[in-house]
């Protein structure tokens, strides 16, 4: 006889289930069959759009490497139950600062790089020192970031700036071809797939991510503080100090992301960057990321981004032109998506579902599981 019992730990309220997908499986499982299907659609519907070529579904993320580093920063902070919406205006920051950097051909397009760095940086320190020790709403400092990273846009120029730098060019440009993955054209030539080094820079943060969220103590923090911030700080985490790098990390992506979208369309523009924060939350909340906190994956994360990649393009195909329309389809998803994590979150409080622990805490849980059955 299958057994389903279910026992709560003292002082905490969650149920744990002796078998089942936890919501965080459940939620990864449900994005990346959103993101399967979405794309067979295009295939069907739009096979004469080149949907089934490789390089088309590499281009996916090709143009949306910067959209990545962002929604990854959100994914770390909303685990801790956190917010940031400036990542937006600081990506058109560091856009504006990089193209009047190259403007007048003196300067080094190397020193883009550690500039992009410590201006997402400084955001991420001061943002997170505001939330994290002066216990600040996150939603006020940081919308008060977006605002300031807005001003200083316009501070610096107010008009569009073309970069021509030879040097930024040529990295723009590059690209890293995966010869084993090709289609062959009609003219007996073939579309060879390729990698952008924005592309493979997203990947490369993106698997350090993932090891980090899950293999280390500051990664297994996070989500101890999302999930109970008064359990994580009886168990010695220091809960500052997490919520503060959190925001810190998330700042230093967004300087990251900055950079990579400069590559992606290398110009300085005061609309660069507009309403990215709001691609960036929904690419984390579609990836699986619970506004609640605790629940979170950055692979997620990436199934999000897609299929974000994967509305924008597919909407002119619809015969839609008007370009607001791929940001109220996402919209519409996110809605869904919140909407859904509610219910995964009531029927979690009634035992329907595996809450996720951390695994560090599993021996803790035992030792609570125990003594309560002694007792």
């Amino acid at each position: 006889m299958k057994d389903d019992r279910k026992t709560t730990l003292p002082g905490q309220g969650l149920w744990i289930k002796r078998k089942g997908l936890s919501n965080t499986g459940i939620l990864l499982l449900i994005t990346i069959t959103l993101f399967v299907l979405l794309y067979a659609m295009s295939l069907i519907l739009f096979k004469d759009s080149n949907f089934a070529k490789f390089s088309v579904f590499f281009n996916l993320f090709n143009n949306k490497a910067y959209l990545l580093m962002l929604a990854l920063g959100l994914t770390v902070v909303i685990i801790t139950g956190s917010i940031d919406i400036s990542v937006g205006g600081v990506t058109g920051l560091v856009s504006m600062v990089i193209a009047t950097m190259l403007m007048d051909g003196r300067t080094n397009a190397w020193w883009t790089i550690p500039v992009s760095v410590a201006i997402g940086l400084a955001f991420g320190i001061v943002q997170g020192y505001l939330i994290a020790y002066l216990e600040i709403q996150p939603f006020i400092v940081t919308l008060s970031g977006m605002f300031f990273a807005r001003g200083m846009i316009c501070v610096i120029n107010a008009s569009s700036v073309p970069i021509t730098d030879e040097q930024f060019m040529s990295w723009s440009s590059a690209k890293l071809y995966i010869p084993f993955l090709y289609n062959e054209r009609r003219n007996g030539t073939r579309d060879v797939a390729y990698l952008t080094p924005a592309a493979i820079v997203a990947i490369v943060i993106l698997i350090i991510l993932i090891i980090t969220l899950k293999k280390t103590k500051f990664g297994r923090s996070l989500y101890a503080i999302g999930g109970n911030p008064q359990s994580a700080l009886l168990m010695g985490i220091n809960v500052r100090r997490t919520r503060f790098l959190a925001h810190v990390l998330c700042g230093l992506l967004a300087g990251v992301g900055g950079f990579l979208y400069t590559l992606f369309a290398p110009s300085g523009n005061p609309g660069n960057g507009y309403g990215y924060e709001i691609d960036a939350i929904s690419s984390s909340v579609i990836g699986g990321a619970m506004l609640t906190g605790g629940i979170g994956l950055p692979i997620g994360t990436l199934f999000g981004v897609l299929i974000n990649a994967l509305i924008e393009r597919v909407v002119p195909l619809l015969g839609i032109v008007d370009a607001s329309w791929p940001r109220i389809i996402t919209s519409a998803f996110l809605f869904a998506f919140v909407v859904l994590q509610s219910v995964f979150s009531n029927a979690g409080m009634k035992g329907g579902f595996k809450l996720l622990l951390p695994g560090w805490m599993k021996g803790k849980v035992k030792m609570e599981l125990k003594e309560t059955v002694k007792s």
